[in-house]
């Protein structure tokens, strides 16, 4: 488990209802993203959910949320039109700022999506950096998929396409509202770092509209190629590959996290919020998770404390072997190091007061080592500092502090 969702509504550019996911890291965010999904897509889409993960992982929230007139959104599709789905996205920065006390620094488009995101990153000065994943260089694409190069539908018609396996209809205010964009002037106009991902077999937006956005564009921008992914990202290997480098591309551009790490030596603990027991470890500028295993209320999104305690001491024994050996200048090819904790009995009376804690160690040895090598690194793993500080008698001395 990487991260947790909150569902969250809030009104459209038409009034209406949308209906969105917040996906929150377990730790702290270090910045907050808008995920826009494709037109034949909605927010539980392979791409939504793939990059809102990755980013989670990445330490980056992420609002994905229905457009109008889809999954469970209110409004209607055509009636909203593309302008509506760029006022859609003002309205839900607007909302992540309201929820979680911060701007949004992220945008991410899938295909129409994608054209949504450049269209909307002017009127959002907060925002630092935009990805889009097969988007058309202008939403006007669209509308010769639907009806054709300038052709006017009659009142009251519609016209309608299948895009990968779904029968969409639009009508003419749908297509005067593509064809009045010109996104190829917002591309120029974004300065702010762009990413483009497209697959060069797009059969539903061509490579070409790929090269028309990133000569648009003005640095920093990137290209990379999604080679044989679909339209959709139906795959999930594509659609984890995509998410993933736009997760390490945004990283480049998104703030640091504004509180200071711990002293050195400190590690600093505290509860993140999502329930149960979980809790985010900091030490220095490195972060972990650490929680409960299900079985007593936890989540299971990391080793319990009983866990990082055997790790401290299978990490230090390994260390300390490796220490050793490399000032012996013996042939040592690796160490493994497999701890388990156990409450036991330390004698066999059963007596209840008689239990004690017990970690049991276990040491493998790679290389042509003799015996007596061997024996020895053994040996010198209980001379590992957290070894030998289990083994004395210490003390926890506790104060309470301000917060």
């Amino acid at each position: 488990m990487t991260s947790r969702e909150t569902r969250v509504r809030f009104e459209g550019a038409d009034g209406t209802t949308r209906v969105g996911d917040l996906v929150r890291p377990l730790g702290r965010p270090r910045a907050w993203a808008i995920f826009a999904h494709c037109f034949a897509c909605s927010r539980r889409s392979h791409a939504a959910r793939r990059v809102a993960d990755a980013l989670a992982l990445a330490e980056i929230g992420t609002l994905r949320f229905d457009f109008a007139g889809v999954g469970a959104s209110a409004g209607d599709l055509a009636g909203s039109g593309f302008s509506g789905q760029v006022g859609d996205l003002g309205a839900a920065a607007r909302l992540v700022e309201a929820e979680v006390e911060a701007p949004v620094r992220l945008l991410v488009g899938h295909s129409l999506g994608g054209a949504a995101v450049l269209a909307a990153a002017r009127d959002l000065p907060d925002v630092a950096a935009v990805a889009t994943i097969a988007a058309p260089s202008s939403p006007a694409h669209l509308g010769l998929k639907f009806a054709g190069e300038g052709e006017i539908l009659p009142q009251g018609a519609e016209a309608c396409l299948d895009v990968a396996g779904q029968r969409i209809c639009i009508d003419q205010r749908f297509l005067d509202d593509l064809r009045a964009h010109d996104l190829t002037g917002d591309v120029a106009a974004l300065k702010r770092p762009l990413l483009v991902l497209h697959g060069p077999r797009d059969a539903i937006v061509g490579i070409d509209e790929a090269s028309a956005l990133f000569v648009a564009a003005k640095h920093p921008k990137s290209f990379v190629s999604l080679d044989d992914a679909d339209h959709l990202l139906t795959a999930k290997a594509d659609a984890a590959y995509a998410a993933g480098v736009i997760a390490a591309w945004a990283g480049r551009y998104l703030p640091a996290l504004d509180e200071a790490p711990p002293a050195e030596g400190a590690v600093d603990v505290r509860e993140t919020g999502a329930g149960g027991y979980v809790q985010e470890v900091q030490v220095g500028r490195h972060r972990l998770i650490a929680d409960e295993p299900e079985r007593v209320g936890g989540l299971d999104a990391g080793p319990s404390p009983y866990d990082l305690l055997a790790a401290a001491l299978g990490v230090c024994s390994s260390m300390t072997i490796r220490m050793y050996a490399e000032r012996k200048g013996w042939p040592l090819e690796s160490v493994r190091v497999a701890v388990r904790h156990a409450k036991v009995h330390r004698d066999d009376s059963g007596a209840r007061d008689a239990k004690i804690d017990r970690l049991t160690r276990e040491i493998a040895l790679d290389g042509p080592l003799d015996a007596a090598q061997r024996s020895r690194l053994v040996e010198i793993a209980d001379r590992c500092p957290v070894h030998r500080t289990l083994e004395r008698a210490n003390e926890v001395v506790t104060k309470l502090v301000a917060t």
